[in-house]
């Protein structure tokens, strides 16, 4: 699942990614500092749910809010808020917010406005030894992934692994490393603009940055640098 979470204080910003992450390994939490980042990632990504700071420069949180809304009916909005204001509330309700997390953030009840999406219907449910298989190379993408080593880890022989990844992942357990690869590279080049294309390849789990490109190009339609808007 897409998450994203827009915060202009990168210390809170990077506090809540880290509560979340913690508690969903697997959900795909994309970070904003501000409106115009905000509108950008959730152009090139199917953004599922949406945590927005009520004060962003130039704009609400509300307002843009609205304007994810008016692109996307089914994303979920909840409202991080240091304020209890009355006419937050009226705006909210028109708005379809779902929550609001109040500041300072206290961990369980972050945890617990999204618990309901842990069973969520977007998210497919797996067996204990394809999930475990995925945390793992959601943990580990950047690194040398050998399906031999991962089957170790989920105590059962290669074979198998490869076999029932397939079936219930419906792709190959290296054509999902490589998919993945690419997602995060995605998310890099859009949330680390001064990163260069070679950190990113690296970043990413590629040790060639020809060949990342080559990849890229291949998946997406474009080259990197395109991708980011310098081409």
């Amino acid at each position: 699942m897409n998450v994203l979470l827009v915060d202009d204080e990168p210390l809170e910003l990077e506090q809540l990614e880290f509560l979340i992450h913690r508690q969903f390994p697997n959900w795909t939490l994309h970070l904003a500092l501000d409106a115009a980042e905000a509108l950008s990632i959730n152009e090139k990504f199917s953004i599922h749910l949406a945590l927005l700071d009520i004060h962003l420069p130039g704009i609400s949180g509300l307002q843009l809010g609205e304007k994810f809304k008016n692109n996307n009916a089914n994303l979920d909005i909840i409202i991080v808020t240091a304020y209890q204001n009355f006419d937050y509330a009226k705006q909210s309700i028109r708005l379809g917010v779902i929550d609001y997390i109040t500041k300072p953030i206290i961990e369980k009840e972050l945890i617990d406005v999204l618990q309901k999406y842990k069973g969520d219907s977007n998210i497919i449910s797996y067996s204990r030894i394809i999930q475990d298989t995925l945390d793992i190379i959601h943990e580990t993408f950047s690194d040398k992934l050998h399906l031999a080593d991962i089957a170790a880890k989920v105590h059962t022989n290669p074979t198998y692994l490869s076999r029932r990844f397939h079936e219930e992942v419906g792709v190959s357990f290296s054509g999902y490393i490589m998919q993945y690869r690419i997602e995060m590279s995605q998310k890099y080049l859009t949330e680390h603009p001064h990163w260069c294309i070679s950190q990113i390849s690296e970043r990413s789990g590629f040790n060639s940055q020809h060949y990342f490109s080559t990849v890229f190009r291949k998946m997406t339609g474009m080259t990197p640098k395109e991708y980011r808007g310098e081409g």
